[in-house]
């Protein structure tokens, strides 16, 4: 992995973050690396752990960050560091009871009405949440919305031109921070992965979370919908994409026979096996041991970790010429099985990517488009 330590204090707090979740699998380096992390603690001000605290909480990893944290704090007796990391691990953990609780309510209220819906994406880093809670059905949207609006007040948050390709909302429920993105049918950036999508409630599975049942995708499902986030739509990791898919392979929880079928069918096998690569190396680099991965994924990938560079806080994938080119293979794949509608769909993407961009230099923001 090259390119991905920065002199910046989110850059330090990176490599921090990724040696306490990261630790290597010998027992021995293990305790080597943990003794250097307690200095490395000890020595904190407090103005390096909110670097650490605003970093974990945007990549997602800030109760599992915390956690490793306050464990080594302890060892070392710094009763200072582990004051300031139970107060943030409490607010958080606090946010997400909350979060949780609202997100099972709304499943509910959806099933009762004989509408399918299942959690994508926002439970995959548990005990961590995102951002925002999202859900697919395959349901009408009329009537989604009239449960949401009926049940809990909700209110539709402005579309953007992005979210109108992609045939998703957001809703705004009064009493809960995070909004709640439905996905109506369709995945990818501009609503171009129907036929994957047709497929993901069929085979979905029920995990406990905070003590509720939630419906989510099988674990292939998982890698594939976060290759399609992270590769084709954001061209950024966040470090909890690494944790996740290292705790995913790592406990055999990944088929791949059944994650190469479904990709393919996709039309972003390697994308998937690019990404799988990218996490691979990174683990390598930060615990000495990457993905034990089939060499039918090692070698679709198109890149790997070398690729990746630090930026603003993520690990950046380069958009040219790496993912221009996993692009065009995609469009090349919809349109070769004759999916023209998903294809017109695809080819507006770099029309949209532009106009985000031009909207960013002019604006400042590249809201309502992107």
């Amino acid at each position: 992995m090259s390119r991905t330590e920065s002199a910046t204090p989110s850059g330090r707090a990176l490599t921090l973050l990724s040696r306490l979740l990261l630790l290597p699998q010998d027992a021995a380096a293990a305790s080597s690396v943990t003794e250097g992390l307690k200095a490395q603690i000890a020595s904190l001000r407090r103005s390096d752990f909110d670097d650490l605290l605003a970093l974990s909480q945007s990549n997602h990893v800030i109760v599992r960050g915390l956690e490793a944290f306050i464990a080594l704090a302890r060892e070392a007796h710094d009763t200072k560091q582990v004051s300031w990391a139970q107060e943030a691990l409490a607010a958080e953990q606090s946010r997400i009871g909350i979060a949780t609780h609202f997100l099972h309510e709304i499943c509910t209220a959806l099933e009762e009405s004989k509408l399918n819906v299942m959690v994508i994406k926002s439970l995959d880093h548990w005990p961590d949440l995102g951002s925002d809670l999202d859900l697919f059905t395959e349901a009408d949207p009329e009537q989604v919305m009239q449960v949401m609006h009926r049940r809990f007040g909700a209110e539709i948050a402005q579309r953007s031109w992005g979210d109108r390709l992609a045939h998703k909302w957001n809703f705004l429920v009064p009493g809960l921070p995070e909004p709640v993105e439905i996905h109506f049918g369709r995945l990818g950036q501009t609503g171009e992965q129907s036929a994957f999508a047709a497929c993901l409630l069929g085979r979905s599975v029920h995990a406990l979370r905070g003590g509720y049942s939630f419906r989510v995708p099988l674990p292939s499902d998982r890698i594939t919908i976060s290759t399609l986030q992270r590769m084709y739509r954001h061209f950024y990791f966040r470090l909890c994409d690494v944790i996740d898919a290292a705790a995913l392979a790592d406990s055999g929880a990944i088929d791949y026979d059944d994650l190469l079928a479904s990709a393919q069918a996709a039309g972003i096998w390697e994308g998937v096996a690019t990404y799988l690569a990218i996490v691979s190396d990174y683990l390598k680099t930060h615990r000495g041991s990457g993905l034990d991965l089939p060499s039918f994924v090692t070698a679709a990938a198109r890149f790997g970790g070398n690729a990746i560079f630090y930026g603003e806080g993520f690990l950046r994938v380069p958009i040219l010429p790496q993912s221009a080119r996993l692009y065009g293979s995609q469009l090349a794949g919809v349109l070769g099985r004759g999916e023209i509608a998903s294809g017109a769909r695809l080819s507006l993407l770099p029309w949209l990517a532009t106009a985000a961009v031009l909207g960013q230099k002019l604006t400042g923001s590249d809201k309502g488009i992107w």
